[in-house]
């Protein structure tokens, strides 16, 4: 038979039930069961990657004039419209090595359709990939390829080389120093930022 403060705890775990997320299980967010619906294809689903329970969007009936603050720690942008907070965003910044860096900087160039023009792969003339995830400042091009830059859209640059843009989300830092959302937050941002809106990176 259970003590009472052990069927105090299973009620309070079995509250806990009642909303969104299980109290009593394995959050599934970390079990590895789970999808993440939010990469670079829109709602394609990627395996092996944590569900976003994070990212939403509440800005476009409101105006003024936006900012973006970027946690590292977290791994989340905030989106602010006079200086009210509108959007919350799942992210994947740089990795170890190529770390996303800290401070003060202003969105310089959009470009709806941008592709990187140092990391892609080496692809043949039909398109297909002759060697995926390559560096074109590092690695040689086999014969008969030619380079094709990652696809990154909705691109928000904020200094030479790296900016904000819609890729996958494997739930932790894996970029090359550029800042990944969710495909529908990419698009979100996008929309709402104009040449000069300020960005903030902190860890």
């Amino acid at each position: 038979m259970c003590s009472p403060f052990n069927r105090i705890a299973f009620l309070s775990c079995l509250s806990v039930s009642a909303l969104i997320f299980t109290g009593c299980q394995e959050d599934i967010r970390y079990s590895g069961q789970a999808q993440y619906l939010g990469g670079i294809y829109g709602n394609q689903p990627t395996s092996n990657a944590p569900t976003d329970n994070v990212s939403y969007w509440d800005g476009d009936h409101i105006g003024g004039k936006p900012s973006v603050k970027i946690s590292l720690k977290e791994q989340r942008a905030y989106f602010y419209k006079n200086n009210m907070l509108v959007g919350i965003s799942q992210l994947s910044t740089g990795r170890e090595g190529l770390n996303t860096p800290v401070g003060k900087f202003s969105v310089v160039q959009k470009d709806l359709n941008h592709a990187s023009s140092r990391y892609g792969d080496f692809v043949d003339d039909a398109g297909n990939v002759v060697m995926p995830n390559v560096d074109v400042q590092k690695d040689k091009k086999p014969p008969g390829t030619h380079y094709k830059g990652a696809s990154m859209p909705f691109y928000m640059q904020i200094a030479p080389g790296f900016g904000l843009h819609a890729g996958y989300l494997p739930g932790y830092p894996a970029s090359h120093g550029c800042i990944r959302m969710p495909q529908f937050m990419a698009e979100a941002f996008f929309k709402s930022v104009s040449v000069g809106t300020p960005v903030t990176i902190t860890n």
